[in-house]
């Protein structure tokens, strides 16, 4: 079984998103349905995905849960709810009793959006986080280099739960740079229940002019440190377009891994994420 670990969906002819309105994200700035993600999956040999929140709105939530008891290749959702509610832990109870409620496998925050860049390590939202793994949930952590210290220390309060970094925390890949990520990084990887997902890259490098070479150190990197049981493949799909097709993400990503052997891309490819959310074949 083959796994696209992080990618979304969002209906502009119904809902209004304010990150979409700046002019360089134009293109993406229409909707994006699961009718048109299902022939880039099938193309690309994909069997099963993972839905992932765009915004802080549990409305999104309730609806992507309603998405993925229709749709077979949704296995899992990662919603949003309110790391600062009293009553978190009964709206994760609430939105599991919901249709699809039972693929609801983890919850995320827009980090990296927050002004503060020390936001994880607030205690208040410390322990909302660990109430998310108290429900059995992963929590995505959507990251840039000034987050990096804030995430190690809400892992290192939580060290009884599963963390994933998303987009491997962003790296200036255009810029070509490696610090402080790859310290920020090293660290992260160290605690043993935090994975990484290979996604986002492209949008990270420049849209118009990257390769598979200027990927290639910085999925080198990832894999030496997390080892190749916690890493994963997403696609990042509809916010890929902006530099590459969904093939062209994925024949990237299984070119660079190549190397590896089929034992360790069925990993990379499928069975991490699996092992992560607690996917049901």
């Amino acid at each position: 079984m083959r796994i696209d670990a992080h990618h979304h969906f969002w209906d502009t002819e119904r809902d209004h998103h304010d990150w979409l309105q700046s002019a360089s994200l134009r293109p993406i700035n229409r909707p994006f349905r699961p009718g048109d993600m299902a022939p880039l999956l099938a193309a690309a040999r994909i069997d099963r995905t993972v839905l992932v929140q765009t915004v802080h709105d549990l409305g999104e939530t309730r609806d992507f849960l309603a998405i993925a008891a229709e749709e077979d290749f949704v296995a899992g959702v990662v919603g949003w709810a309110n790391l600062l509610s009293p009553a978190l832990p009964q709206t994760l109870k609430d939105l599991r009793a919901l249709p699809g409620g039972d693929r609801l496998v983890g919850i995320r925050h827009l980090v990296h959006n927050e002004a503060d860049p020390h936001y994880l390590a607030r205690p208040d939202v410390v322990r909302g986080v660990g109430q998310v793994g108290e429900a059995g949930l992963v929590f995505d952590l959507l990251l840039k280099e000034p987050n990096l210290d804030a995430a190690i220390a809400c892992v290192d309060a939580n060290p009884d739960m599963r963390f994933v970094v998303d987009h491997i925390a962003k790296p200036r890949i255009a810029a070509g740079a490696r610090e402080p990520w790859t310290a920020g990084m090293t660290q992260l990887a160290a605690r043993e229940n935090v994975w990484c997902k290979l996604s986002g890259m492209v949008t990270e490098a420049d849209w118009q002019s990257w390769t598979a070479a200027d990927l290639a150190p910085y999925v080198a990197k990832t894999i030496d440190l997390f080892g190749i049981d916690r890493v994963m493949y997403g696609s990042d799909w509809p916010v890929c377009l902006l530099a590459a097709e969904y093939a062209r993400v994925v024949e990237t990503l299984e070119e660079l891994t190549a190397a590896l052997g089929p034992e360790a891309n069925a990993k990379i490819f499928g069975l991490n994420a699996a092992a992560l959310y607690g996917l049901r074949p």
